[in-house]
């Protein structure tokens, strides 16, 4: 009888052409730029799949669209893959019988903050929801500026949440970066009275103000110009400048949106020491580890 022979399990990731030109070095920081891979580690139903390739969107282009995961791939399996392609955070979703959750951990020691997902919303049931949808195909050819709030409260766990998201997303410089290139906003609120935190993802629209409908149809269309109501062209022109110079700033959601809840934080890649727990008898356990987790962040 024929021995059966052992596959060894691999993660196929598919590059995608269009993002092999894209820098792995950041010019602020001078570090490489943090990557990511979103993958699930159960079996999740079809809107939790959804909302797994809606996390994959919005971390472009610095993610795997394209990662295929099969059900005996375990996480050793992953950090192999990772450590070679430069994937610096993993985003992985489960269920269990109390509801989703969302880990997101840093490679290849941690730490990983486990947040429950009480509230989502895909990124089509927001579209649908909207008159007028905005998703133009070049939206996330960048990755998403990240606005921070309500987090300087001056907890600990707080902190380091602070400094996990952080480093999700590459850092810009307000004095060199090019506005074109910020065309996504990701937002992530904290409640304080409620302790859960306000997930957005938005895309941003410089809208010209100060004139007419059709001019400033013009300008950000670049459609040909009706003139046959004015004098010269360089009325036109002027009006163009006019337009140009002064422009107003349009948020509009795109999703994924969801309200999350940090449940716990560990030192490990999905283990170790338990650092803070959404217990109230818990207690913070960090102070001897933040150190260690610094320099982690910093590796």
């Amino acid at each position: 009888m024929g021995r059966f022979r052992h596959r060894k399990r691999k993660v196929v990731v598919k590059p995608n052409v269009k993002n092999q030109q894209l820098p792995t070095v950041d010019h602020v920081t001078g570090k490489k730029i943090p990557q990511s891979f979103v993958f699930s580690r159960t079996k999740l139903p079809s809107v939790l799949r959804q909302l797994e390739m809606d996390l994959r969107k919005l971390m472009l282009p610095y993610t795997a669209l394209k990662l295929k995961e099969k059900k005996r791939n375990s996480l050793k399996d992953f950090l192999n893959v990772a450590g070679p392609m430069g994937v610096t955070h993993f985003l992985i979703l489960s269920k269990t019988h109390s509801g989703p959750f969302l880990r997101v951990a840093k490679t290849p020691q941690g730490p990983t903050l486990t947040f429950k997902i009480h509230e989502y919303s895909l990124a089509i049931d927001v579209a649908r929801a909207q008159l007028r949808p905005r998703c133009p195909q070049d939206l996330f050819k960048n990755s998403p500026l990240l606005v921070l709030s309500g987090f300087g409260t001056g907890e600990e766990h707080l902190m380091l949440t602070t400094r996990m998201f952080q480093h999700m997303f590459p850092s810009i410089d307000v004095n060199t970066v090019k506005l074109s290139l910020c065309q996504r906003i990701v937002l992530i609120h904290y409640n304080k009275d409620t302790k859960r935190i306000d997930f957005r993802h938005y895309s941003i629209r410089l809208q010209p103000v100060g004139v007419s409908r059709r001019l400033r149809k013009f300008v950000q269309n670049h459609q040909v110009p009706d003139l046959r109501n004015l004098q010269d062209v360089s009325d036109f022109v002027t009006r163009v400048n006019r337009a140009s110079t002064k422009s107003a700033v349009k948020l509009q959601e795109i999703g994924p949106r969801m309200t999350l809840e940090l449940v716990k934080i560990e030192d490990g890649m999905c283990s170790g020491q338990l650092l803070f727990s959404s217990d109230e008898q818990f207690q913070w356990r960090g102070e001897e580890q933040l150190p260690w987790i610094n320099k982690k962040f910093n590796e």
